[in-house]
């Protein structure tokens, strides 16, 4: 992969801290350290965060980890760009270790200039693909993953004004829809409130992949997978017309098939 440097072209960034003074000191510290890189867009919460780099498609992202809507882990989580991701956190020392394991990106808070200093030019002087994204999804999962849970077997989900006992075996895949997951079996949709990560901690790991922030898949279903010409890749499900788009922090799953 060719460094960022060797196109002469600037550097874009984006900001996401739900603490607007936070999200302005770091974008002063980045603006005296790094007077070229060009600040498009400071994001108040994970969703925001989210919406903006999918289309602005910056080069970095610096994230806040705890974050309204959507925390950092779970916008890197969704990000199919070729975005770079520093995450900004409070983390503790134990947390921060399973960043270092991974090589991933990251500044503790309060964030300092010599530490910044350090990420930058490590980014600046990068001529290898960013961060390999099957240690990223490693490491996100190690952050993110609540106490164990049992395992699911059945849900209860609205269906019009009826509700009824989902048997998680029949369901295809869960996308989160707004304020509701929606649940699709052979038989049709159900709405649920719970959000993907709370379903993943309490399904079947070796039965359920998850392959993007939104969207929760049952193996059993899976028909196949296509790239397209951008050589994004997409999960093809039995019964279904539409295909599901894969993050790239998922795609080293998919390498077996």
């Amino acid at each position: 992969m060719t460094s960022k440097l060797a196109t002469q072209s600037p550097w874009r960034a984006l900001i996401a801290d739900d603490e607007p003074h936070l999200a302005q000191y770091l974008r002063s510290q980045l603006a005296l350290l790094w007077p070229e890189l060009e600040i498009v867009h400071i994001a108040r919460n994970g969703v925001e965060a989210a919406d903006r780099i999918a289309a602005l498609a910056p080069d970095l992202a610096f994230l806040d980890i705890q974050m309204p809507g959507l925390n950092g882990l779970e916008v890197a989580q969704g990000i199919e760009g070729a975005t770079r991701v520093v995450f900004v956190t409070a983390y503790d020392e134990y947390a921060v270790e399973a960043f270092d394991q991974a090589a991933l990106d990251y500044v503790l808070k309060p964030v300092k200039n010599e530490r910044l200093a350090r990420t930058l030019e490590r980014i600046k002087t990068a001529c290898a693909p960013v961060q390999s994204y099957a240690r990223l999804a490693d490491a996100l999962a190690r952050l993110m993953a609540p106490p164990q849970q049992p395992r699911l077997r059945y849900i209860r989900a609205a269906r019009g004004d009826l509700t009824s006992q989902v048997a998680v075996e029949d369901i295809i895949f869960f996308h989160a829809d707004d304020k509701y997951t929606v649940i699709t079996t052979a038989a049709g949709e159900h709405l649920i409130r719970t959000t993907i990560t709370d379903l993943a901690s309490q399904l079947d790991p070796d039965q359920f992949w998850q392959v993007h922030r939104s969207t929760l898949i049952n193996l059993a279903f899976v028909e196949g997978t296509r790239r397209d010409e951008a050589s994004r890749l997409f999960v093809r499900m039995k019964g279904q017309a539409k295909e599901l788009p894969v993050s790239r922090a998922f795609v080293h799953l998919f390498k077996a098939m």
